[in-house]
């Protein structure tokens, strides 16, 4: 149980600084992501205790019936109460490829300082996709993947990255040894290219970041730089709000108005009615041929029913 000290009322001030010891012994630690990525995390401001100690503050008196520290973390997640959660930051140090960086400063909740290449010369290290990783485009999704390529097609398309990484990065240091401009001299560069940063935020906008990064759905390379932050870095930080949001965000299932409806008519066994609710609600359609469509928020109801041993009523 986590417990808060109590008000100094002696007139001294001074005030100890909580800390997460399990997170103080990886302080500075590496943990290693994709072929040459890493984060690390550089310092970091409260824990557990401090979303708490910010809840009583606000609430006072209101919150003595929740008798331990991990309900009240529990009540404030499950209810949206994110106030609380803003009161805990960290910073990291990330090395990252460009075109995830490019998905990742999309989370404008952030300080950032990044690696300048205006300044300094950039990183000499790209990612590599061997020949088993290239995914293929999905069909339903288009901006998802879905499968993976052979490996005898990988194998060629490997070693032809392999050859465009080597150009490039010869081109970018004739241009440097030229003469030319960083700023200009990077711009053939691909976007693979590692690239590092600073990256400060709060619990709350971190776990923001994550419940849409560690999602399925996410694009694998930052999926993994999520799921790093998460279980290596959040889990050792606050324990207990982590516990939380998995249970809570990570690890839900969500469900509309018409999903419900849905769902409480399959649940009786009556799937006339359950096709009736999606026709109405333009989860089901019929096409100019007569066929009947099935519209991706359908799709997406479809794992939701398969969780609850439900069928799919088209």
């Amino acid at each position: 149980m986590l417990t808060i000290d109590p008000p100094d009322t002696t007139g001294s001030d001074h005030i100890a600084r909580v800390s997460a010891p399990d997170l103080d012994a990886v302080l500075g630690r590496q943990f290693r992501v994709l072929d040459d990525g890493f984060v690390r995390v550089v310092d970091y401001m409260g824990n557990d205790s401090s979303i708490v100690q910010a809840a009583r503050v606000s609430y006072g008196e209101g919150t003595r019936r929740l008798r331990e520290d991990r309900a009240l973390i529990r009540y404030l997640l499950r209810h949206h109460h994110t106030t609380p959660f803003e009161m805990a930051e960290i910073k990291v140090h990330v090395r990252v490829p460009m075109d995830t960086w490019r998905q990742w400063i999309r989370h404008r909740t952030a300080s950032v300082n990044e690696y300048s290449t205006r300044y300094s010369v950039a990183i000499d290290s790209a990612q590599r996709t061997t020949p088993e990783e290239w995914r293929l485009q999905s069909t339903g999704n288009r901006q998802g993947s879905e499968g993976l390529l052979d490996r005898g097609a990988g194998l060629n398309l490997t070693e032809r990255e392999d050859q465009l990484h080597s150009l490039s990065r010869e081109i970018y240091e004739e241009r440097l040894e030229a003469g030319v401009a960083r700023e200009q001299a990077r711009k053939d560069l691909p976007l693979s290219t590692y690239t590092e940063a600073y990256w400060k935020t709060n619990l709350h906008n971190l776990m923001h970041f994550l419940r849409l990064r560690m999602d399925s759905h996410a694009q694998w390379e930052i999926r993994e730089f999520a799921r790093t932050i998460g279980d290596e870095i959040v889990a050792r930080w606050c324990p207990v709000a982590w516990e939380a949001f998995l249970d809570y965000q990570v690890n839900t299932t969500t469900m509309s108005e018409v999903e419900m409806a849905i769902v409480v008519a399959l649940v009786k066994g009556d799937s006339e009615t359950a096709r009736a609710v999606a026709r109405e609600s333009r989860f089901l359609t019929t096409g100019k041929n007569g066929e009947e469509r099935v519209s991706r928020e359908a799709r997406e109801l479809e794992p939701k029913l398969a969780k609850l041993g439900l069928p799919t009523p088209w």
